[in-house]
């Protein structure tokens, strides 16, 4: 059987979120004991709590909110490509000597060790004209294990804005620690929210057979 690998983050109570963000809360609502049949609980987040996928509504007036997305590029090849050297910004140079020729799919690693226990604001984010050259070899989806493609103080959001102009979907927020760089089979897809700017996945890696 071919390995899975769960590179979704633990949604938890005091899990890191964006700063000024709805923290994530999980209560009860019916407790099963000799008065009540079930179990039943109420859950309190953002919709870019954790590993999740943005909607072009998240950033475009004029984008798709995330019950309408294509889901395929959210299922299918991808590639995982180690960029834990590339500093604060993840240039072309970067990628050339790992990127394949033809792509759909690619996730880059770029923290040492997963922040789970507290924000980060240092995180590395992702240059424009390197969202223009995965475009060019095919790619409909980019993945990041930081919280956005773009620099938490900069308002711009110019990969994001790449991304949309390409018709590319963007996963954020992945935990890519214990992958190894390589081939693999994505499965992350959103949840059917209406209206909603972003959804949580939970993301898997299939190691490919052979």
């Amino acid at each position: 059987m071919s390995r899975l690998y769960d590179i979704s983050q633990l949604m938890r109570a005091g899990m890191p979120v964006w700063p000024g963000d709805t923290s994530f809360a999980h209560e009860p609502t019916w407790v099963l004991d000799g008065q009540c049949p079930v179990n039943v609980s109420r859950l309190t987040l953002s919709t870019h709590t954790g590993t999740h996928a943005d909607a072009p509504s998240h950033y475009a007036v004029d984008g798709q909110a995330i019950e309408g997305v294509d889901l395929a590029p959210y299922l299918g090849p991808c590639v995982v490509l180690d960029m834990r050297h590339a500093g604060p910004v993840v240039q072309p140079d970067h990628l050339l000597p790992v990127l394949p020729a033809r792509v759909e799919r690619v996730l880059l690693r770029t923290w040492e060790r997963f922040p789970q226990d507290g924000w980060r604001s240092d995180f590395t984010t992702i240059a424009p004209e390197s969202i223009d050259l995965l475009a060019e070899r095919g790619a409909r989806l980019i993945g990041v294990d930081s919280p956005s493609l773009d620099p938490e103080v900069d308002s711009r959001l110019l990969a994001h804005w790449r991304v949309h102009q390409h018709g590319m979907a963007i996963l954020e927020g992945l935990v890519l620690d214990a992958v190894p760089p390589g081939h693999y089979e994505l499965i992350a897809l959103p949840l059917k929210l209406a209206g909603a700017d972003a959804s949580p996945v939970r993301a898997l890696l299939r190691e490919l057979d052979g």
